[in-house]
């Protein structure tokens, strides 16, 4: 099975979505960064989080000096010009954001956004030397064949847009699966995951692969092999399970042989 290298840092990601306030977001970037550094967990782990656009600059005031990453949900394509409403790539580096998600299926669902404007943010991102967090998933509970080749559908535009020096992350995350009670299968997860790889590991820059939707307690010492690290939502947003999932992560990452 074509597995993630072990050596490489395993990466952990927390989408704040739209759940909390300015003032609820503080306190919780402060608990993220005390949980991180109580566990040592920046010494082997890459993480990153990603508030509202309100928040990243309370972001970068909570993080400075620490190595934990953070980022925007989302960005526009153009570096500036008449887009009201919207952020670029330009203001995130410029307030030293380091990593954003795009494509997630909430902005495919409820603003009509395509594998076309995916790509294009994808570019403004990696213009700017931002990693790019590229959100991609099957939307229906189909074969393995049928989930590759619909994931196949988001990677391609994306890979073709930046360049191939460029650091990439993919975050799969099946529709189907988020907000469910329940992640897909470690089994399922596996075989996506080293399908996807074979399609992105002739890249010339660092492709990293996440997974999400529904992700929680247990599951990812059962895929730790296949994936780059866990990226998550709501489950987390409550900061004992916050704890909880680091320390987990941190004791299965420590644990592997060096």
């Amino acid at each position: 099975m074509t597995s993630r290298n072990v050596a490489e840092r395993a990466i952990v990601g927390v989408s704040l979505k739209m759940y909390f306030g300015p003032a609820q977001t503080r306190f919780w970037l402060e608990s993220l960064r005390e949980i991180v550094e109580e566990l040592h967990a920046d010494d082997i782990l890459d993480v990153f989080v990603l508030p509202s656009f309100l928040s990243i600059p309370t972001a970068q005031e909570v993080f400075c000096g620490s190595r934990i990453e953070y980022g925007a949900q989302d960005v526009h394509w153009e570096d500036r010009g008449a887009f009201t409403g919207e952020v670029s790539a330009a203001d995130l580096e410029e307030l030293g954001c380091t990593v954003t998600a795009i494509g997630h299926a909430e902005r495919r669902r409820l603003f009509g956004e395509d594998d076309e404007t995916t790509a294009r943010k994808a570019e403004a991102l990696a213009r700017r030397d931002i990693t790019p967090i590229v959100c991609i998933g099957e939307a229906t509970q189909e074969s393995v064949d049928e989930a590759v080749a619909a994931c196949r559908r988001q990677i391609d535009p994306v890979v073709a847009a930046i360049p191939d020096t460029a650091d990439l992350v993919f975050a799969y995350e099946p529709v189907w699966a988020i907000g469910a009670p329940t992640p897909a299968s470690p089994e399922r997860i596996v075989e996506i995951a080293r399908r996807l790889r074979e399609v992105t590991g002739e890249r010339g820059g660092r492709t990293r692969l996440m997974y999400g939707g529904s992700a929680g307690p247990g599951l990812y010492p059962q895929i730790a092999d296949a994936v780059d690290g866990l990226f998550f939502g709501r489950f987390v947003h409550d900061t004992d399970n916050l704890r909880a999932a680091i320390t987990e992560i941190v004791r299965e990452v420590a644990g592997r042989p060096g």
